[in-house]
């Protein structure tokens, strides 16, 4: 009798965790999964790859479709439409692409790590990636107002 009584508090305690706990990337509804951006925006700056060493380094460049106040796509549905080269991020392909900054949920979560305080899930309050200094809110130009990525070389979102 003790262990289908331990067997269903352990399955009591793992139901009452936030499905990013419960759940792997690919057990996630669509709505679990948009909901782990953060939105901090830092996977929509322009990164330049040294074709010789593979490395990669970030701008403060934005993606012509981001919203550099919200740090959300302006059009998210239709991102590939205009932005052919947008990467969309799968369950697939979320641990390969090792540019992804490491505050990134959809990488913690992949990485078995637990979201950060700041994070809307766990803060409860969608300006927290703003107030912390995640997000790329003040601090990015939009790639319609510059094409000299070079110049725009930033060490701060990785």
């Amino acid at each position: 009798m003790f262990g289908k009584s331990a067997a269903r508090k352990a399955a009591s305690d793992k139901a009452e965790l936030p499905f990013w706990k419960r759940k792997t990337l690919t057990q996630m509804t669509k709505s679990e999964w948009e909901s782990l951006c953060d939105g901090c925006a830092r996977c929509c700056l322009n990164k330049l790859e040294n074709d010789a060493t593979g490395e990669v380094q970030y701008t403060d460049v934005a993606c012509r479709l981001l919203d550099t106040h919200a740090c959300r796509c302006t059009s998210y549905k239709d991102r590939k439409k205009f932005v052919p080269d947008c990467v969309i991020l799968t369950a697939a392909n979320v641990k390969k692409l090792t540019w992804m900054p490491s505050t990134c949920a959809y990488r913690l979560v992949a990485e078995g790590k637990d979201l950060y305080w700041w994070h809307p899930l766990v803060s409860g309050d969608p300006e927290t990636v703003h107030a912390a200094g995640i997000s790329v809110r003040g601090r990015v130009v939009s790639e319609r107002d510059t094409d000299d990525l070079e110049n725009h070389v930033v060490g701060w979102p990785k």
